[in-house]
């Protein structure tokens, strides 16, 4: 078999786009950006592509925002150090839980940007903001609340590594405390009686 072959089957068993583009998301961001506080707004930029856009072939596919976000995400980790911290913890990190609020549609071949802030952690997760915003006009298109798990690690105490946080958690938004009070009354009919 010839390599175009192998290369061929390759590419199509396995998203190689998304591997690359993971890859040069956290490396891109290592290199050449300088290093971020975690309390700090982090920004990545995109473009609504033909690969992106639904059946109509007008705006971005639901389904291609949630990708984008964890391009941002990883984006924000590799610039705050957040998950190397967590690793020198003996910990990991997993995305538990996200939701997504589209205000108004990104049209084919429009540039935007998102931007990933943390915004609030307990002792088994941290929480993440993050925003679709059209270049041209600065509009919001979408808002995305991310709950990442962190497994083998006491988040509490790995925030207490950064500097910049203190004692105290920034303030539960009301946004937030119903979207987890809503994934917890979801959870009760999942658990098992013990």
């Amino acid at each position: 078999m010839s390599y175009l072959v192998l290369a061929l089957i390759f590419y199509i068993l396995w998203d190689v786009n998304y591997f690359l583009r993971c890859i040069f998301t956290i490396l891109a961001g290592s290199l050449f950006q300088p290093k971020r506080k975690v309390t700090d707004t982090t920004t990545i930029y995109g473009l609504c592509t033909s690969q992106d856009v639904d059946i109509f072939i007008r705006h971005m596919n639901n389904a291609r925002y949630l990708r984008e976000l964890d391009f941002a995400r990883f984006h924000f980790y590799a610039l705050t150090d957040l998950y190397k911290r967590v690793r020198q913890l003996g910990g990991g990190a997993v995305q538990g839980a996200s939701t997504i609020r589209y205000r108004r549609s990104i049209p084919i071949f429009s540039a935007y940007k998102i931007q990933t802030k943390l915004i609030w952690w307990d002792e088994k997760a941290i929480y993440l903001e993050q925003q679709f915003i059209t270049l041209s006009d600065g509009f919001v298109r979408a808002i995305a609340f991310s709950k990442q798990n962190v497994n083998d690690c006491n988040v509490m105490n790995l925030m207490k590594t950064f500097d910049e946080i203190g004692e105290e958690r920034p303030a539960l938004r009301e946004e937030l405390r119903l979207w987890l009070d809503a994934m917890e009354l979801a959870s009760l009919p999942l658990r098992k009686d013990k």
